[in-house]
């Protein structure tokens, strides 16, 4: 393929990385993610707990939650009327940034030497 189709096409896949790339760029979030996995609770979590394990409010955490619901790294399951949250990423999503990722890899080892080492 063509240099300007390479790069059209890993434009759209940043584009469909979006919401996993906004919500792992968030060092909190990355965080979050972690305590979540060291819990050792296959259960989940609930807000209060995840906030206790961090710096951050319960409302904090519920917004960084949130985000990365949205972007399918956590997900949610209800027990009456407690929430448990728990890593479980969306493996598409994983999937598709990975390909990105590695795309993007492809073309810059395609691209010459600009470094101006010999």
């Amino acid at each position: 393929m063509k240099p300007e189709k390479e790069i059209k096409k890993l434009s759209e896949e940043i584009k469909a990385s979006k919401k996993i790339l906004i919500a792992l760029g968030d060092e909190m979030r990355q965080h979050l993610i972690l305590v979540m996995m060291q819990s050792g609770d296959c259960n989940g979590m609930r807000v209060n707990d995840i906030a206790e394990n961090t710096r951050l409010s319960r409302p904090a955490v519920s917004h960084h939650l949130q985000i990365l619901k949205d972007a399918g790294i956590v997900k949610m399951r209800r027990e009456g009327t407690k929430n448990y949250y728990y890593f479980d990423a969306d493996m598409e999503a994983f999937d598709r940034l990975i390909g990105m990722l590695t795309h993007a890899k492809e073309i810059m080892l395609s691209l010459p030497d600009r470094s101006g080492d010999d």
